[in-house]
């Protein structure tokens, strides 16, 4: 064997196998390696478009829950307002309420003592009548001074 034959041999088959290699295996490869960096920075995009996305999201729950604070702040003060409006007209309807049974008891007093008088006026006026039968010894007839003594009641 004859080296030079030999080298040029295998230098042949080499050609061959890298032009091989060229022609048939590398364009898939290289196809195969493109669709893969492809997808990799489709997905890095993604990625960083959900990231933004999330970002966004983020924001918009914290002003969404800013905003929900605050108004259950405001009807939080609304309802404590209608609570003191309710309790201050509570506390009128119990006084006009106190003031028309203190009236109340005023009248029904005033007419016990009216009452009061006008029974111990009858009671005067027949103790007087009796107090005069026994000045007089003898007997006053009611009826006959009816005038006299409805003016003694009077003037009790």
């Amino acid at each position: 064997m004859n080296l030079n034959a030999t080298l040029f041999a295998q230098f042949v088959v080499f050609f061959i196998l890298a032009g091989f290699t060229m022609k048939f295996v590398w364009p898939p490869l290289m196809k195969a390696l493109d669709e893969r960096i492809q997808r990799i920075s489709n997905g890095l995009a993604a990625a960083d478009r959900g990231k933004e996305e999330m970002q966004k999201a983020h924001e918009q729950v914290q002003k969404d829950l800013a905003a929900a604070r605050d108004e259950g702040q405001k009807r939080i003060s609304d309802a404590d307002k209608r609570a003191a409006m309710i309790l201050d007209d509570a506390k009128k309807a119990a006084a006009e309420e106190a003031a028309r049974i203190i009236a109340s008891a005023k009248a029904d007093a005033e007419q016990q003592v009216n009452r009061a008088r006008e029974e111990l006026r009858g009671q005067v006026a027949a103790l007087a009548v009796k107090g005069a039968e026994q000045i007089l010894k003898r007997e006053v007839n009611a009826a006959a001074h009816a005038d006299l003594l409805t003016q003694l009641s009077v003037e009790l």
